[in-house]
Formats: structure tokens, C-alpha cells, sequence
């Protein structure tokens, strides 16, 4: 009896995830609005039903994909900031981080682009939006502060430039209209360091 009580909270991670993973798919192949709740069930394999066990409605879940991926996303950018490594390297693996999303997942980006980015969705994450920024800003101002950056530079200003930057190229990904092969994310990885390295060492 122990081991069912402990199983079943674990089961229903997995089935839960199963459902969100398929969301992913079924947002990025037919878009949120041409989704149905019955399309989700269907790629997940579960019983119609059952997504509304998990989930009150198709736009719960459209919320919950942004709101697990971009907390999954600041952790990871945490940890890069927490680095012992010089700010314009803090950088650089903020970059690596954001544009290989692309490689690694595509529908999510696809999902995260498409459909929260441009969405009224996003107003209810806009905290956890804005924590992205913040923790460019504090890379910038570390570099200010060590003498790596230029000081006569607006930090915020310079952090949604350098997110700015790095969202229109997973946006020019996503509409196809720039290559997006495994040399031409490392070209763009290089590419916007070069820019953004460029403008903010000291010279």
C-alpha cells in the first residue's frame, strides 16, 4: 500500500508532463488559436477527460508551458550568472543559452515566440519577464563595476538591447526567414557578441 500512495503522485507528474509536451507540439503545428483541448488529449494519448483533470482549459495550459519553460530558463541564466567568470563571458553563455534553445527545442520556441510572446498571455508573467532582464542588467553593471564594460553606458537600457537582440534572432528562426543550421546559430552566437561585446568593453 506504501509503495501505490508513493507511485501515484509520480504517475501523475508523468502524465501531466505528457499532456504539457504534447501542447508544445500541437501550439506549434497548428498555432494556439487552431489548437483544440481534444487535439492535445489526442497527441498525448489520454481520454479528452483527463486533460481537465491537470488543466481548467486550453489557455491554463498555454500558461503553464510559458510559466514552466521560462522559470526552467531563469534557473538556467542564474546559474550563469552566479559564475566565477569574467562578465563579457557571462555573456557570452547567456547567448549560447538563449540561441541553442532553438537547436535543442524548437516547438518550444516556436510556442514561446508565436504564441506568448505577442499574447496577452505574458501580462500575467511579466515579473518573471522582467527577472531575464534584470539579470542582463546585473552582468552589464558587474563589468561597469570591474572596469570590463563602460561605465558611461545605461545598464538597463544595454540589457534589453542585448534580450532585444537575441529574441528578433530566434524570431527571424521561427518565420524562416533566417537560416538556422548548426553553423548559422554559432554564427549568430558570434555575431551578437561582436555587437554587443564591441559596444560595451572599454577600449
Amino acid at each position: 500500500m506504501t509503495d501505490r500512495s508513493i507511485a501515484i503522485p509520480d504517475a501523475a507528474a508523468d502524465k501531466r508532463r505528457l499532456i504539457l509536451d504534447a501542447a508544445v507540439r500541437v501550439f506549434a503545428r497548428s498555432g494556439y488559436h487552431g489548437a483544440r483541448v481534444g487535439d492535445i488529449a489526442e497527441e498525448a494519448g489520454v481520454a479528452h477527460g483527463l486533460l481537465y483533470h491537470y488543466f481548467s482549459s486550453k489557455e491554463e495550459v498555454l500558461a503553464t508551458v510559458f510559466r514552466e519553460n521560462w522559470r526552467a530558463l531563469l534557473e538556467t541564466l542564474h546559474r550563469v550568472e552566479a559564475d566565477d567568470e569574467p562578465a563579457d563571458e557571462k555573456l557570452r553563455g547567456v547567448t549560447k543559452v538563449i540561441l541553442r534553445s532553438w537547436r535543442n527545442d524548437p516547438d518550444l520556441v516556436r510556442v514561446m515566440v508565436r504564441e506568448v510572446a505577442r499574447s496577452p498571455h505574458l501580462q500575467a508573467q511579466v515579473d518573471e519577464v522582467r527577472e531575464v532582464f534584470l539579470v542582463l542588467q546585473r552582468i552589464v553593471e558587474e563589468g561597469q563595476a570591474k572596469g570590463v564594460f563602460r561605465r558611461d553606458l545605461d545598464a538597463r537600457l544595454a540589457s534589453w538591447i542585448i534580450y532585444g537582440g537575441l529574441e528578433e534572432i530566434l524570431t527571424g528562426w521561427v518565420l524562416g526567414q533566417l537560416p538556422d543550421g548548426d553553423d548559422e546559430v554559432a554564427r549568430a552566437e558570434r555575431t551578437i557578441l561582436d555587437v554587443v561585446c564591441g559596444g560595451l568593453v572599454v577600449r
